[in-house]
């Protein structure tokens, strides 16, 4: 488990990485392939809940530090109190209460229904952005909500469906690199004879 858990963090690291070169699709209302939360999200069914909120720890410091750290890009004569993005922290938050969703379905993910997690991801993908918009307008002191918000959502969210299925190939391949099993072996034997 310690191994895997390396690598895990390992995989993380390079979704960071990776999360730089991706680009935002204008054409559908600046939707991204999120691949840091795809892969957390994707882990948070195949480890223990304590490692889960390790990881969510983990990526959402990353994510803090990559978005919000720097000088803001607003004229202060302007606006006196520009709010641009979410405060330092508040990602931890939301990661945590992402990876809780996707952990509270990992009874169905150690039966080998990991199509259920796939589909899950690109949900809780959904909620996650919701949340972040959420709270950026509690923040501003007022709530639109806008047609290309929502698009932007759901464009993200159906990303997450598409690219899930690929991380949760590497996952598997990784824990049998490591000879860790991430689902019960016995219940697939079962179903496959």
């Amino acid at each position: 488990m310690f191994r895997y858990s390396i690598s895990l963090l390992i995989v993380i690291l390079l979704a960071v990485i990776a999360q730089q070169f991706l680009p935002t699709f204008i054409e559908l209302y600046n939707a991204r392939v999120f691949l840091l939360l795809i892969v957390f999200l994707c882990v948070a069914v195949t480890v223990p809940l304590p490692v889960m909120f390790l990881f969510a720890l983990i990526c959402g410091f990353l994510w803090d530090a990559q978005c919000t750290l720097g000088s803001p890009a607003v004229d202060t004569s302007i606006y006196q109190n520009p709010v641009a993005s979410l405060r330092f922290g508040t990602s931890i938050l939301l990661f945590g209460f992402a990876g809780l969703l996707m952990h509270g379905f990992r009874p169905l993910f150690l039966q080998g229904k990991w199509y259920v997690s796939a589909l899950l991801t690109g949900i809780v993908t959904f909620l996650y952005c919701i949340g972040e918009f959420a709270i950026i307008n509690f923040v501003r002191g007022s709530f639109t909500v806008e047609r290309g918000v929502l698009s932007q959502c759901g464009f993200t969210s159906l990303f997450s469906i598409i690219v899930s299925p690929l991380v949760f190939a590497a996952l598997f391949f990784i824990a049998r690199l490591f000879d860790h099993s991430i689902v019960e072996t016995s219940r697939l034997k079962r179903r496959f004879n």
